[in-house]
């Protein structure tokens, strides 16, 4: 397969995924803030994350600024993925609050194992 190709998919999917998080969280409005607090998560930074989302979504998508992109994107998904392991050790579930209103069931391992998948899919963009 080439590589670029492998480049575009593994980019596109992680954009799309983004793009469709940031959008589901902005549809529920301040039920996200709501959701987010059992993560407990900085309100501030709870503000920004579903415009963040939509912005390196986009640029991941159209394969901008690649590089600086693609290392925002990781580290987005590893501060997610530290925050569900930091609750799951401790024994809380609160709502992933992921994708708005599709992700009210209570944190588990299944959303560790989706986002590094989502890693591994950034970082073959990458690398490869």
């Amino acid at each position: 397969m080439n590589s670029e190709f492998t480049v575009w998919v593994s980019s596109g999917i992680v954009g799309a995924v983004f793009v469709f998080a940031g959008a589901s969280k902005l549809a529920i409005g301040p039920e996200w803030k709501v959701q987010a607090g059992g993560l407990e998560v900085p309100l501030v930074v709870v503000s920004l994350v579903p415009w963040l989302e939509i912005t390196v979504g986009l640029l991941l998508i159209g394969r901008l600024m690649s590089g600086v992109v693609n290392v925002v994107a990781l580290v987005m998904l590893v501060s997610f993925t530290a925050i569900i392991v930091r609750q799951l050790l401790r024994g809380k579930r609160p709502p992933c609050a992921c994708f708005g209103r599709r992700s009210t069931r209570p944190i588990g391992w299944s959303d560790l194992t989706r986002n590094m998948v989502l890693i591994t899919l950034i970082l073959v963009a990458m690398f490869v």
